[in-house]
């Protein structure tokens, strides 16, 4: 019997004692994830709330401002994130482990203490306060420190997933390239960045959502000001510390599904990019 014909009589296999647990335990993780969040949306959706929230200006204006906000994060992430990757990924020198820790450390940082961090550098009376108001340049509760607080908080996800996919690619590839004429620039383009867009791309999608739910340190460094600095996760607070829960749930609820959107799109873009791959093939 081949290999081929017995493939299919092991998938076809009664799960034992231990593939029942591991199928219970995944269903309850699953459960654990998934139903608050579906209970948010559904409550949104059945009371109404939820359709009068999209026709809310406040609404809008919140949801506007950080899909802009957070794509402009996502540029400026990918602009200084990916050449830093690319030296932790390659390079080897005094102080990179000190330099690792520096780029995770805002990934365990208690967000409220990433925008007090922000405030004491960047704010009117911070370090580099000074400096900034001498060229006009005030950050503190204004659109920029949102983005700036984003960028903090969110940027180690993509360099992190950067880095493990540029260390990953196999190096004499790329060797075979320069033999064959290839500048660095060229190589970079279509050899580096091809072989690493599977991480790349988890990264940015790690990023960005990251981005989307900010709260803590675009509070602290950026307020809560309607149409300026309010996000959509601002919104919800406010709306919910002003004893308005069902305007906060609604709010909750269209962010949920509009990052449920991007990433269900992603993973469609990945797939889908995939598929093209095995055809082509």
């Amino acid at each position: 019997m081949s290999a081929d014909e017995v493939a299919p009589v092991r998938s076809r296999r009664a799960p034992g004692p231990g593939g029942r647990s591991l199928w219970a335990i995944t269903g309850l993780g699953a459960l654990f994830l998934a139903l608050p969040v579906v209970t948010l949306v559904v409550r949104a959706v059945v009371d109404g709330s939820f359709a009068h929230a999209l026709g809310t200006a406040v609404v809008l204006d919140a949801l506007s401002l950080s899909l802009v906000t957070t794509a402009v994060s996502l540029v400026v992430t990918v602009v200084f994130g990916l050449p830093l990757a690319l030296v932790l990924a390659r390079r080897s020198f005094h102080g990179s482990s000190l330099l690792e820790a520096i780029v995770d450390l805002p990934i365990v940082l208690p967000p409220a203490v990433a925008g007090l961090a922000l405030l004491l550098v960047l704010g009117r009376e911070g370090l580099l306060g000074p400096a900034l108001k001498a060229f006009g340049v005030e950050l503190p509760f204004t659109t920029a420190a949102v983005v700036f607080a984003q960028t903090f908080v969110a940027a180690p996800f993509f360099i992190r997933s950067a880095r493990t996919g540029f260390a990953g690619i196999d190096r004499d590839l790329e060797d075979a390239a320069r033999v064959d004429g290839a500048s660095e620039s060229q190589l970079f383009r279509s050899i580096t960045i091809p072989l690493a867009s599977p991480a790349l791309a988890a990264g940015l999608v790690m990023s960005w959502a990251r981005s989307l739910g900010e709260f803590g340190a675009t509070i602290m460094f950026a307020g809560n000001v309607e149409g300026r600095t309010q996000t959509l996760p601002l919104l919800v607070y406010g709306q919910f510390e002003g004893g308005d829960l069902e305007s906060s749930i609604a709010a909750a609820a269209i962010l949920v599904l509009a990052a449920f959107g991007v990433l269900v799109a992603v993973r469609a873009f990945h797939w889908g990019r995939v598929l093209d791959l095995r055809v082509g093939a």
